[in-house]
């Protein structure tokens, strides 16, 4: 027998109904979903010390399940003292089983854990059916050891979704358990 993660049975039992009432879809196929989730990491001060990208790179993989590559400058910048093809981050693009199990692990674990957290604000949306969040730091997620890390750096998590518009994501994201604030 597969494994078929928690968040998928989720979406086909209790999302795509609540979608499809919700919306009066005709088809099953309109019904939009979360194609793929893209983190990102950019280390600033990497310019100075390049071991800080493969310590980012090492978290991102911990955190996401998956091996993640480092991201380099397209140009140079001298007033950054940058210059081209530097190593300046740390960027994974997950999807299927990989993107529920992290989905799961952000919403069950990894938020609860943000200090002061009142919900996400729902500024995010890119008017395309996208969501993009940020965390501030990296140590609200368990695989993260604190003793370990050398600087507490955030990163941005954007959620790709097929859905036409910011309502219809919204909507998705929030049938999947997303603690977004009330207006």
């Amino acid at each position: 027998m597969a494994y078929i993660p928690s968040l998928k049975t989720k979406y086909t039992d209790e999302v795509i109904p609540h979608m499809k009432q919700k919306f009066a879809y005709k088809n099953v196929m309109e019904i939009p979903k979360i194609q793929k989730i893209c983190l990102n990491q950019g280390v600033g001060v990497a310019v100075s010390d390049k071991k800080l990208v493969d310590a980012a790179v090492e978290e991102m993989t911990k955190i996401s399940g998956q091996r993640a590559q480092a991201t380099f400058s397209k140009k140079a910048i001298s007033n950054f003292k940058l210059r081209e093809k530097m190593p300046i981050g740390a960027r994974v693009t997950l999807r299927n089983e990989k993107m529920y199990d992290f989905l799961e692990r952000l919403i069950a674990v990894a938020m609860p854990r943000v200090r002061d957290f009142q919900g996400l604000e729902v500024k995010g949306f890119d008017g395309r059916g996208n969501f993009t969040m940020g965390i501030t730091e990296q140590i609200i997620f368990p695989e993260i050891d604190i003793d370990k890390i050398n600087r507490i750096t955030g990163m941005d998590i954007t959620f790709v979704t097929n859905a036409k518009t910011d309502e219809e994501c919204l909507e998705l994201l929030r049938a999947f358990g997303f603690p977004f604030k009330k207006n």
